[in-house]
Protein backbone atom coordinates (compact mmCIF):
# COMPACT_ATOMS: atom_id res chain seq x y z
CA UNK A 1 0.00 0.00 0.00
CA UNK A 2 1.25 3.63 -0.84
CA UNK A 3 1.79 6.37 2.24
CA UNK A 4 2.28 9.73 2.90
CA UNK A 5 3.88 11.05 5.75
CA UNK A 6 3.15 14.97 6.14
CA UNK A 7 6.09 16.45 7.82
CA UNK A 8 9.72 18.04 7.77
CA UNK A 9 11.49 16.77 11.33
CA UNK A 10 13.09 13.77 12.55
CA UNK A 11 9.38 12.59 13.76
CA UNK A 12 8.74 12.14 10.29
CA UNK A 13 11.59 10.92 9.11
CA UNK A 14 11.48 8.00 11.96
CA UNK A 15 8.02 7.06 10.64
CA UNK A 16 9.07 6.88 7.23
CA UNK A 17 11.72 4.13 8.12
CA UNK A 18 9.81 2.63 10.68
CA UNK A 19 6.83 1.90 8.50
CA UNK A 20 9.23 0.77 5.49
CA UNK A 21 10.39 -2.03 7.34
CA UNK A 22 7.07 -3.63 6.65
CA UNK A 23 6.11 -6.17 4.41
CA UNK A 24 2.73 -4.47 3.89
CA UNK A 25 4.22 -1.06 2.47
CA UNK A 26 4.55 0.01 -0.80
CA UNK A 27 5.77 3.75 -1.81
CA UNK A 28 6.38 6.12 0.90
CA UNK A 29 6.03 9.61 0.38
CA UNK A 30 6.95 12.82 2.93
CA UNK A 31 5.10 16.23 2.26
CA UNK A 32 7.58 18.27 2.49
CA UNK A 33 10.08 15.62 3.99
CA UNK A 34 13.89 16.99 4.42
CA UNK A 35 16.94 16.82 3.41
CA UNK A 36 17.56 13.06 4.87
CA UNK A 37 13.98 11.40 3.91
CA UNK A 38 14.80 10.92 0.43
CA UNK A 39 16.52 8.16 1.81
CA UNK A 40 13.66 6.02 3.00
CA UNK A 41 10.61 7.52 1.27
CA UNK A 42 9.95 9.89 -2.35
CA UNK A 43 9.68 14.11 -0.76
CA UNK A 44 6.78 15.84 -1.82
CA UNK A 45 7.03 19.94 -2.27
CA UNK A 46 4.05 20.30 -0.79
CA UNK A 47 1.88 22.98 1.84
CA UNK A 48 0.72 20.44 3.75
CA UNK A 49 -1.79 23.26 5.24
CA UNK A 50 -2.89 23.31 1.83
CA UNK A 51 -5.29 20.53 2.16
CA UNK A 52 -6.26 20.38 -1.67
CA UNK A 53 -3.18 20.50 -2.50
CA UNK A 54 -2.32 17.65 -0.03
CA UNK A 55 -5.59 15.86 -2.01
CA UNK A 56 -4.34 16.49 -5.25
CA UNK A 57 -0.83 14.57 -4.04
CA UNK A 58 -3.10 11.78 -2.83
CA UNK A 59 -4.88 11.36 -5.84
CA UNK A 60 -1.72 11.94 -7.85
CA UNK A 61 0.38 9.20 -6.26
CA UNK A 62 -2.76 6.71 -5.13
CA UNK A 63 -1.99 6.93 -1.77
CA UNK A 64 -3.59 4.08 0.62
CA UNK A 65 -2.67 5.82 4.27
CA UNK A 66 -2.37 9.31 4.81
CA UNK A 67 -0.13 9.67 8.40
CA UNK A 68 -0.58 13.29 10.02
CA UNK A 69 2.89 13.90 11.72
CA UNK A 70 2.70 17.81 13.22
CA UNK A 71 0.07 18.87 15.09
CA UNK A 72 -1.03 22.44 12.98
CA UNK A 73 -2.52 20.32 10.02
CA UNK A 74 -4.74 18.51 12.97
CA UNK A 75 -5.98 21.38 15.01
CA UNK A 76 -6.71 23.10 11.18
CA UNK A 77 -8.92 20.04 10.39
CA UNK A 78 -7.52 18.13 7.63
CA UNK A 79 -8.92 15.25 8.87
CA UNK A 80 -12.54 16.38 8.81
CA UNK A 81 -11.60 18.09 5.19
CA UNK A 82 -10.63 14.67 3.68
CA UNK A 83 -13.56 12.81 5.91
CA UNK A 84 -16.36 14.99 4.24
CA UNK A 85 -14.76 14.53 0.79
CA UNK A 86 -16.47 11.49 -0.94
CA UNK A 87 -13.60 11.18 -3.52
CA UNK A 88 -11.38 10.14 -0.04
CA UNK A 89 -13.95 7.98 1.28
CA UNK A 90 -11.41 4.63 0.89
CA UNK A 91 -8.12 6.84 2.61
CA UNK A 92 -6.89 5.96 5.85
CA UNK A 93 -5.91 8.13 7.58
CA UNK A 94 -3.97 8.05 11.05
CA UNK A 95 -4.62 11.48 13.21
CA UNK A 96 -7.46 12.97 14.58
CA UNK A 97 -10.45 15.50 13.72
CA UNK A 98 -10.32 18.84 15.03
CA UNK A 99 -12.23 18.24 17.91
CA UNK A 100 -10.05 15.57 18.85
CA UNK A 101 -7.17 17.46 18.07
CA UNK A 102 -8.34 20.38 20.61
CA UNK A 103 -6.39 18.61 23.45
CA UNK A 104 -3.27 19.70 21.97
CA UNK A 105 -4.64 23.09 20.05
CA UNK A 106 -5.89 24.69 23.57
CA UNK A 107 -4.40 23.84 27.23
CA UNK A 108 -7.95 25.51 28.44
CA UNK A 109 -9.58 22.64 26.70
CA UNK A 110 -7.60 19.46 27.60
CA UNK A 111 -7.44 21.13 31.60
CA UNK A 112 -11.22 21.28 31.09
CA UNK A 113 -12.03 17.58 30.05
CA UNK A 114 -9.36 16.42 32.55
CA UNK A 115 -11.77 17.63 35.16
CA UNK A 116 -14.68 16.09 33.62
CA UNK A 117 -13.38 12.78 32.97
CA UNK A 118 -11.53 12.86 36.54
CA UNK A 119 -7.44 12.67 35.00
CA UNK A 120 -5.17 13.69 37.33
CA UNK A 121 -3.46 17.48 36.69
CA UNK A 122 -2.23 20.39 37.94
CA UNK A 123 -4.66 23.01 39.32
CA UNK A 124 -4.84 25.81 36.76
CA UNK A 125 -6.25 29.68 36.09
CA UNK A 126 -7.18 30.89 32.77
CA UNK A 127 -5.87 34.50 31.95
CA UNK A 128 -6.90 36.78 29.47
CA UNK A 129 -6.46 40.84 29.34
CA UNK A 130 -10.12 40.81 31.03
CA UNK A 131 -8.70 39.44 34.34
CA UNK A 132 -4.96 40.32 33.74
CA UNK A 133 -4.41 42.76 36.13
CA UNK A 134 -6.39 40.75 38.87
CA UNK A 135 -3.96 37.57 38.09
CA UNK A 136 -1.21 39.95 38.88
CA UNK A 137 -2.10 40.70 42.10
CA UNK A 138 -3.37 37.58 43.08
CA UNK A 139 0.22 35.69 41.94
CA UNK A 140 1.52 37.75 44.83
CA UNK A 141 -0.33 35.63 47.29
CA UNK A 142 1.41 32.06 45.59
CA UNK A 143 4.16 30.27 46.25
CA UNK A 144 7.33 29.79 43.53
CA UNK A 145 8.09 28.18 40.96
CA UNK A 146 5.38 30.35 38.47
CA UNK A 147 4.18 28.11 36.02
CA UNK A 148 2.85 30.00 32.57
CA UNK A 149 1.82 28.42 29.65
CA UNK A 150 0.46 29.76 26.13
CA UNK A 151 -2.98 28.52 25.54
CA UNK A 152 -2.90 27.57 22.07
CA UNK A 153 -0.04 26.16 19.86
CA UNK A 154 3.37 27.42 20.57
CA UNK A 155 6.06 24.50 18.63
CA UNK A 156 6.91 23.30 22.24
CA UNK A 157 8.35 26.64 23.89
CA UNK A 158 5.19 28.14 25.32
CA UNK A 159 5.94 27.19 28.62
CA UNK A 160 7.85 29.40 30.83
CA UNK A 161 8.88 28.84 34.66
CA UNK A 162 10.41 30.77 37.06
CA UNK A 163 11.39 31.55 40.77
CA UNK A 164 11.29 34.64 40.40
CA UNK A 165 7.64 36.94 41.03
CA UNK A 166 8.63 39.98 38.77
CA UNK A 167 9.89 38.43 36.18
CA UNK A 168 6.80 35.71 36.18
CA UNK A 169 4.31 38.94 36.03
CA UNK A 170 6.40 40.50 33.40
CA UNK A 171 6.56 37.31 31.52
CA UNK A 172 2.75 37.38 31.53
CA UNK A 173 2.54 40.95 30.52
CA UNK A 174 4.68 39.84 27.28
CA UNK A 175 2.66 37.00 26.72
CA UNK A 176 -1.11 38.68 27.01
CA UNK A 177 -1.01 42.27 26.25
CA UNK A 178 2.92 41.76 23.79
CA UNK A 179 0.80 38.36 22.42
CA UNK A 180 4.76 37.01 22.52
CA UNK A 181 3.28 33.53 21.20
CA UNK A 182 0.61 35.69 18.66
CA UNK A 183 -2.91 33.84 19.04
CA UNK A 184 -1.60 31.40 21.07
CA UNK A 185 -0.82 33.47 24.16
CA UNK A 186 -3.94 35.33 23.84
CA UNK A 187 -4.84 33.15 26.49
CA UNK A 188 -2.19 32.08 28.98
CA UNK A 189 -2.51 29.48 31.70
CA UNK A 190 -1.22 30.07 35.11
CA UNK A 191 -0.64 26.69 36.75
CA UNK A 192 -0.23 24.73 39.87
CA UNK A 193 4.22 23.78 40.33
CA UNK A 194 3.94 20.07 40.62
CA UNK A 195 7.46 18.82 41.97
CA UNK A 196 8.38 15.26 40.45
CA UNK A 197 10.14 13.64 37.19
CA UNK A 198 8.55 13.71 34.05
CA UNK A 199 8.06 11.26 31.32
CA UNK A 200 6.69 10.77 28.04
CA UNK A 201 3.37 7.87 27.68
CA UNK A 202 2.08 7.14 24.12
CA UNK A 203 -1.31 5.13 22.26
CA UNK A 204 -2.24 4.62 19.38
CA UNK A 205 -6.13 3.82 19.46
CA UNK A 206 -9.06 3.86 17.20
CA UNK A 207 -11.08 5.65 19.49
CA UNK A 208 -12.76 2.64 21.48
CA UNK A 209 -8.81 0.35 22.17
CA UNK A 210 -5.67 1.22 22.62
CA UNK A 211 -2.18 0.21 22.64
CA UNK A 212 0.69 1.04 24.69
CA UNK A 213 3.93 2.15 22.77
CA UNK A 214 7.38 2.49 24.70
CA UNK A 215 7.67 5.58 27.40
CA UNK A 216 10.00 8.01 27.20
CA UNK A 217 11.68 11.05 28.48
CA UNK A 218 12.69 13.99 26.28
CA UNK A 219 14.86 17.14 27.86
CA UNK A 220 13.34 20.33 26.77
CA UNK A 221 15.61 22.95 28.04
CA UNK A 222 18.40 24.42 26.39
CA UNK A 223 21.09 24.04 28.82
CA UNK A 224 23.33 21.46 31.05
CA UNK A 225 21.04 20.26 33.87
CA UNK A 226 17.96 21.59 32.62
CA UNK A 227 18.89 25.03 32.37
CA UNK A 228 17.89 27.81 30.42
CA UNK A 229 15.11 28.37 27.35
CA UNK A 230 12.65 25.53 26.61
CA UNK A 231 12.95 24.17 23.01
CA UNK A 232 11.09 21.16 21.02
CA UNK A 233 13.58 18.60 22.50
CA UNK A 234 17.50 18.63 22.91
CA UNK A 235 17.30 14.38 23.28
CA UNK A 236 15.07 11.53 24.59
CA UNK A 237 15.78 7.80 26.11
CA UNK A 238 13.90 5.15 26.32
CA UNK A 239 13.25 2.99 29.17
CA UNK A 240 12.82 4.95 31.39
CA UNK A 241 14.20 3.22 34.98
CA UNK A 242 11.64 4.84 36.97
CA UNK A 243 8.25 3.77 35.25
CA UNK A 244 7.86 0.20 36.86
CA UNK A 245 5.26 -1.98 36.44
CA UNK A 246 3.43 -0.73 39.60
CA UNK A 247 4.17 2.87 37.99
CA UNK A 248 2.30 1.93 34.65
CA UNK A 249 -0.45 0.31 35.81
CA UNK A 250 -1.29 3.35 37.57
CA UNK A 251 -0.65 5.42 34.48
CA UNK A 252 -3.29 3.24 32.54
CA UNK A 253 -6.08 3.04 35.08
CA UNK A 254 -5.77 6.92 36.37
CA UNK A 255 -4.99 8.94 32.87
CA UNK A 256 -4.64 6.57 29.86
CA UNK A 257 -8.56 4.51 29.72
CA UNK A 258 -9.85 7.98 31.33
CA UNK A 259 -8.84 9.53 28.08
CA UNK A 260 -9.55 7.08 25.55
CA UNK A 261 -13.53 6.40 27.08
CA UNK A 262 -13.88 10.14 27.77
CA UNK A 263 -13.39 10.52 23.92
CA UNK A 264 -15.43 7.65 23.49
CA UNK A 265 -18.18 9.30 25.52
CA UNK A 266 -18.10 12.86 24.46
CA UNK A 267 -18.27 11.03 21.12
CA UNK A 268 -15.04 12.54 19.74
CA UNK A 269 -13.96 10.56 16.50
CA UNK A 270 -9.83 10.03 17.21
CA UNK A 271 -7.78 7.95 15.28
CA UNK A 272 -4.27 7.92 15.69
CA UNK A 273 -1.50 9.08 18.59
CA UNK A 274 -1.94 10.27 22.06
CA UNK A 275 0.90 11.43 23.57
CA UNK A 276 0.91 11.71 27.32
CA UNK A 277 3.18 14.43 29.07
CA UNK A 278 3.17 13.25 32.51
CA UNK A 279 4.84 13.83 35.74
CA UNK A 280 5.59 11.18 38.48
CA UNK A 281 5.20 12.91 42.09
CA UNK A 282 5.81 10.77 44.79
CA UNK A 283 5.24 7.81 42.50
CA UNK A 284 2.28 9.24 41.53
CA UNK A 285 1.19 10.06 37.57
CA UNK A 286 0.10 13.42 36.67
CA UNK A 287 -0.39 15.33 33.23
CA UNK A 288 1.12 17.87 32.52
CA UNK A 289 -0.13 17.88 28.82
CA UNK A 290 -1.82 16.04 25.63
CA UNK A 291 -0.65 15.96 22.63
CA UNK A 292 -2.65 14.55 19.17
CA UNK A 293 0.71 13.04 17.45
CA UNK A 294 4.00 11.35 17.97
CA UNK A 295 6.29 13.60 20.28
CA UNK A 296 9.83 14.64 18.62
CA UNK A 297 12.59 13.72 19.68
CA UNK A 298 10.96 11.05 21.66
CA UNK A 299 9.21 8.84 17.97
CA UNK A 300 13.22 8.77 17.37
CA UNK A 301 13.30 6.51 20.62
CA UNK A 302 10.09 4.75 20.50
CA UNK A 303 10.03 3.64 17.24
CA UNK A 304 13.41 1.76 17.80
CA UNK A 305 11.47 -0.33 20.73
CA UNK A 306 8.79 -1.32 18.90
CA UNK A 307 9.28 -4.92 17.66
CA UNK A 308 5.77 -5.37 16.35
CA UNK A 309 5.11 -4.56 12.45
CA UNK A 310 3.99 -0.78 13.33
CA UNK A 311 2.01 -0.24 9.92
CA UNK A 312 -0.19 -3.35 11.14
CA UNK A 313 -0.81 -1.47 14.24
CA UNK A 314 -1.73 1.40 11.89
CA UNK A 315 -4.01 -0.48 9.90
CA UNK A 316 -5.61 -1.94 12.80
CA UNK A 317 -6.46 1.43 14.28
CA UNK A 318 -7.71 3.04 10.98
CA UNK A 319 -9.74 0.15 10.21
CA UNK A 320 -10.83 0.07 13.93
CA UNK A 321 -10.10 -3.10 15.14
CA UNK A 322 -7.04 -2.73 17.50
CA UNK A 323 -8.87 -5.03 19.93
CA UNK A 324 -6.88 -7.92 18.01
CA UNK A 325 -3.57 -6.97 17.62
CA UNK A 326 -0.77 -7.66 20.68
CA UNK A 327 2.52 -5.01 20.87
CA UNK A 328 5.79 -6.29 21.55
CA UNK A 329 8.69 -4.56 22.73
CA UNK A 330 12.60 -4.87 22.05
CA UNK A 331 14.31 -5.58 25.09
CA UNK A 332 17.46 -2.95 24.60
CA UNK A 333 17.94 0.65 25.31
CA UNK A 334 17.53 3.23 22.95
CA UNK A 335 18.68 7.44 23.33
CA UNK A 336 18.87 10.11 21.02
CA UNK A 337 20.49 13.56 21.02
CA UNK A 338 19.69 16.49 19.34
CA UNK A 339 22.26 18.06 17.33
CA UNK A 340 21.14 21.75 16.99
CA UNK A 341 22.08 25.19 15.12
CA UNK A 342 23.60 27.83 16.94
CA UNK A 343 21.52 30.25 18.56
CA UNK A 344 18.09 27.80 18.93
CA UNK A 345 15.86 28.11 19.90
CA UNK A 346 15.67 31.91 19.15
CA UNK A 347 17.74 33.27 16.19
CA UNK A 348 19.55 30.83 14.46
CA UNK A 349 21.29 30.92 10.53
CA UNK A 350 20.31 28.31 8.07
CA UNK A 351 22.38 27.39 4.57
CA UNK A 352 25.38 25.57 6.84
CA UNK A 353 26.74 22.90 4.91
CA UNK A 354 27.06 19.85 6.89
CA UNK A 355 29.83 16.94 6.71
CA UNK A 356 29.12 13.74 7.30
CA UNK A 357 31.08 10.58 8.64
CA UNK A 358 30.80 7.81 9.30
CA UNK A 359 27.17 7.04 10.90
CA UNK A 360 27.14 3.60 10.96
CA UNK A 361 26.50 2.91 14.87
CA UNK A 362 23.42 5.65 15.11
CA UNK A 363 20.49 5.68 13.29
CA UNK A 364 20.39 9.22 11.92
CA UNK A 365 17.03 11.48 11.72
CA UNK A 366 17.29 14.53 9.89
CA UNK A 367 14.92 17.07 10.71
CA UNK A 368 15.67 20.49 10.14
CA UNK A 369 17.78 19.43 7.04
CA UNK A 370 17.67 20.35 2.88
CA UNK A 371 19.78 19.51 0.23
CA UNK A 372 20.80 22.46 -1.88
CA UNK A 373 22.66 22.23 -4.55
CA UNK A 374 23.56 18.86 -4.15
CA UNK A 375 24.61 19.28 -0.55
CA UNK A 376 23.05 19.23 2.65
CA UNK A 377 22.96 22.26 4.78
CA UNK A 378 21.26 22.72 7.69
CA UNK A 379 17.15 24.41 7.08
CA UNK A 380 16.11 24.75 10.98
CA UNK A 381 17.20 24.61 14.68
CA UNK A 382 17.28 21.25 15.36
CA UNK A 383 19.18 19.81 12.62
CA UNK A 384 19.72 15.64 12.81
CA UNK A 385 18.76 13.59 15.81
CA UNK A 386 21.06 10.44 15.77
CA UNK A 387 19.95 7.38 17.94
CA UNK A 388 22.41 4.93 19.85
CA UNK A 389 20.91 1.65 20.81
CA UNK A 390 22.38 -0.31 23.58
CA UNK A 391 22.12 -3.10 26.24
CA UNK A 392 21.98 -0.30 28.46
CA UNK A 393 21.92 3.55 28.58
CA UNK A 394 25.33 4.04 29.18
CA UNK A 395 26.45 2.35 25.77
CA UNK A 396 22.76 3.58 23.67
CA UNK A 397 24.29 7.00 24.99
CA UNK A 398 28.04 6.37 23.68
CA UNK A 399 26.92 5.63 20.55
CA UNK A 400 24.41 8.58 20.00
CA UNK A 401 27.81 10.91 21.06
CA UNK A 402 30.31 9.29 19.26
CA UNK A 403 27.65 9.26 16.23
CA UNK A 404 27.92 12.87 16.71
CA UNK A 405 31.88 13.53 16.52
CA UNK A 406 31.03 11.67 12.94
CA UNK A 407 28.69 14.78 11.52
CA UNK A 408 29.35 18.38 11.94
CA UNK A 409 28.79 22.44 10.56
CA UNK A 410 29.43 25.51 11.40
CA UNK A 411 27.75 26.00 14.68
CA UNK A 412 26.49 22.96 15.81
CA UNK A 413 25.24 22.72 19.11
CA UNK A 414 24.17 19.53 21.42
CA UNK A 415 23.81 19.15 25.22
CA UNK A 416 25.95 16.84 26.93
CA UNK A 417 24.36 15.45 29.51
CA UNK A 418 20.99 13.60 28.20
CA UNK A 419 20.03 10.80 30.41
CA UNK A 420 21.86 12.57 33.72
CA UNK A 421 18.96 12.71 36.22
CA UNK A 422 18.26 8.57 34.97
CA UNK A 423 21.69 7.97 35.05
CA UNK A 424 21.70 8.92 38.78
CA UNK A 425 18.38 6.81 39.43
CA UNK A 426 20.69 3.87 38.19
CA UNK A 427 19.55 2.92 34.30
Amino acid sequence: MNILILGSGGREHALAWKIKQSPKSGKIFIAPGNGGTHKVATNLDLDIKNFDKVGEAIKAHEIDMLVVGPEDPLVEGIVDHFRADKDFKKLKIIGPTAKGAMLEGSKEYAKEFMKRHNIPTADARTVTKENLEETLKYMERLDPPYVLKADGLAGGKGVIITEELEEARKSLRNLIEDRKFGQASEKVLLEQFLKGIEVSFFVITDGKDYRILPEAKDYKRIGERDTGLNTGGMGAVSPVVFADRAFKEKVNERIIRPTVQGLKKEKIDYCGFIFFGLINVGGDPYVIEYNVRMGDPETEVVLPRIKTDFLELLLAAADNNLVDTEIEYERFTASTVMYVSRGYPEFYEKGHEISVGDLKTVLPFHAGTKLQDGKLVTNGGRVIALTGLGKNLGEALSKAYAGGREINWEGKKFREDIGFDLKALGQ
